[in-house]
């Protein structure tokens, strides 16, 4: 029987971060393969880069090898199945090399640009990373990233499934389509409140997990700030303003507290009571303190938070329009280089369960629509340039799916200026969805042309267009003022 793309990956990624005992663990995102490393020394980059199928690698605190959206699934559970867990479990270290002997067959000029790019953007990365100093604040950034990172292909399915709802039900309303159709979109509905509806208890599985907890107190805590069981009737009261608490009250970021707060408890509790009745004694004190603490204090002061948060953000776009959509393309990217656009997870979560949909989400993705722009106007400027202009054939195709590493560490940072050209391009993108006003994304999901599925309905001409304003801004401002001179000069393919 002959081996399949993923199990091919599978076999080569392992064999060159020196095999799955080498592995910790693993988990992936919407493109990439998240493996924590025991030996560092042990990982073959060179050969990691080569593999034929990875489009880039990153080297962050996890080695990420990204692979691409729908086949990253299929590689991370090949990979796991041959060692005997579950995603997120710990690898056993007695594990047997994984076999690297294999044949290597001609590579295209395409796998060869995108060896060439990547090797590039793996070498930058990791000049960038050296000036990066771990932080208190950077481990909690990690760990929102850990939190929400596994549920991204949910919010891709759900956001989706509710999307095609929501076109149904305004057909079905504009008289387009017969009520026939309405038992399948209530089906449809269903199956999107799956995740939307208990989302709290899966934040809460989550951070439990993160913060070394039991993951299943952890997911009562979430469902503890849903209220069920609670008369309307009768309500709970807000101690701190007399009024009825609310199902979902303080929202994910409430959620997040609690449990982090629960993992003291809980650790605390295993080391004072008696190991003959720990099994007992501590889930019951510790579900009943942070129960009574979620719902009487975090509840109502998150809260107070989140409905603050999402309000000021939605001000800030309704009155600043095309100048805060020009700021935050603009300055996207560098946050995201300093990883501080993992805060964002839980406020994009936020908003789309206070209001239908994130605003932020489709004008933060106007960035990667400027890369790609500058470096279309970098293949027009230096086709002399031959190991340039081959980089980029390797990372526009990813880049206009929103997979922007490639770009950003392998083209336009190591030059320079291109890197600058392109953010604005990101800003002028943004600008003009900030103009349109109210072009929101239904859930989290990938950016670039992925991202039009997700975006609320009505809307997608809004998006597009933004699209390709940061496609034009970027190039424009980068054929005329981004281009260095060395960029120019002519160089064959070495």
């Amino acid at each position: 029987m002959s081996e399949s793309k993923e199990q091919r990956l599978a076999r080569e990624i392992y064999a060159a971060v020196g095999g799955p005992q080498n592995v910790q663990k693993l988990i992936h995102c919407m493109t990439r393969v998240r493996m924590t490393i025991r030996d560092n020394d042990k990982v073959d980059m060179d050969k990691l880069k080569a593999i034929d199928g990875v489009l880039g690698v990153v080297e962050e605190d996890t080695l990420q090898v990204v692979v691409g959206p729908g086949i990253v699934n299929k590689v991370a559970q090949v990979m796991i199945d041959q060692v005997g867990v579950k995603l997120g479990e710990d690898f056993p270290e007695n594990i047997e090399t994984v076999s690297s002997d294999s044949t290597e067959s001609e590579k295209s000029e395409h796998q060869k640009a995108k060896d060439e790019v990547t090797k590039k953007a793996a070498e930058v990365k990791a000049e960038h990373k050296k000036n990066i100093k771990p932080s208190k604040t950077k481990a909690v950034l990690k760990s929102i990233s850990n939190i929400f990172v596994p549920l991204i292909p949910a919010f891709v399915g759900a956001g989706l499934i509710g999307g095609i709802a929501a076109v149904l039900s305004n057909l079905m309303v504009a008289g387009t389509i017969g009520n026939n159709w309405s038992q399948f979109i209530t089906v449809l509905n269903v199956i999107k409140n799956g995740l939307f509806l208990y989302l709290s208890v899966y934040v809460g599985t989550n951070t439990a997990s993160e913060f070394g907890a039991t993951p299943g107190l952890g997911g009562i805590i979430g469902a503890v700030t849903l209220l069920g069981g609670v008369d309307p009737k009768a309500p709970l009261q807000n101690i701190f303003d007399g009024q009825a608490l609310t199902s979902g009250q303080g929202g994910i970021i409430g959620v997040i507290f609690a449990v982090w707060i629960l993992s003291i408890v809980e650790k605390r509790l295993h080391k004072i009571i008696p190991d003959s009745i720990d099994i007992i004694v501590t889930p019951f004190l510790t579900l009943l303190i942070i129960g009574v603490f979620t719902i009487f204090i975090v509840m109502p002061i998150a809260g107070v938070v989140s409905n603050s948060l999402v309000g000021s953000i939605m001000w800030v776009l309704k009155v600043g329009g095309a100048f805060s959509g020009f700021i935050l393309g603009l300055f996207f990217l560098p946050m995201v280089m300093l990883g501080l656009h993992q805060i964002l997870t839980p406020i994009h979560i936020e908003m789309i369960d206070k209001t239908g949909s994130t605003l932020l989400l489709p004008i933060l993705a106007m960035a990667g629509a400027g890369q790609v722009g500058a470096a279309l106007a970098l293949w027009v400027r230096c086709r002399k340039n031959k190991k340039l202009t081959n980089m980029i054939k390797g990372a526009l195709p990813v880049g206009f799916l929103g997979i922007g590493e490639p770009l950003i560490y392998g083209v336009t940072l190591p030059l320079g200026r291109p890197f600058i050209t392109a953010c604005i391009g990101g800003g002028i993108g943004g600008a003009v969805v900030g103009a349109f006003g109210n072009v929101g994304a239904i859930a989290i999901g990938p950016s670039g042309l992925a991202l039009i599925p997700l975006i609320t309905n009505g809307h997608v001409l809004g998006y597009i267009f933004g699209l390709l304003a940061a496609y034009a801004g970027g190039f424009v401002v980068t054929y005329f003022f981004g281009v260095p001179k060395d960029a120019r000069k002519a160089t064959e393919l070495g």
